[in-house]
């Protein structure tokens, strides 16, 4: 009976695992496919709008990235602001910016595949 009760145990123990591997996957991706897609359509956007609408936009990317910065002068290591701060940073072309960010998620969130991908496909960009 034992031997049974083991093999179901491990049995249960490796659908687990399996489970915990596809929702890697699946959050990975959608955290790479955001940010490229918000990067791609924030850089067409920017090409086929005229210079007072980019004014708009980057005033209003300025502001969001002020309240970012004041929810981690209260909370440094929180997690939802240094992530949109990254993507606002992203959009205002401050790279170096971004990067500091998602070193730093990257070091308080080391089992998060997602950000250590984003990181190095941000540095790729900024070798180019």
């Amino acid at each position: 009976m034992s031997s049974s009760g083991d093999d179901y145990l491990i049995s249960r123990q490796k659908k687990i695992e399996r489970k915990k591997r596809v929702l890697t996957i699946v959050g990975l991706v959608s955290f790479v496919g955001s940010t490229v897609f918000g990067v791609v359509s924030g850089l067409q956007q920017t090409h086929q709008q005229p210079p007072s609408k980019n004014v708009a936009i980057e005033s209003s990317l300025q502001q969001q990235a002020q309240g970012y910065e004041l929810v981690l002068q209260r909370e440094p290591n929180n997690q939802a602001a240094l992530e949109k701060l990254a993507i606002v940073r992203l959009h205002l072309k401050d790279t170096k910016g971004a990067i500091a960010l998602m070193e730093k998620l990257v070091q308080l969130h080391p089992d998060r595949q997602d950000y250590k991908v984003v990181l190095a496909d941000v540095k790729k960009q900024q070798g180019r």
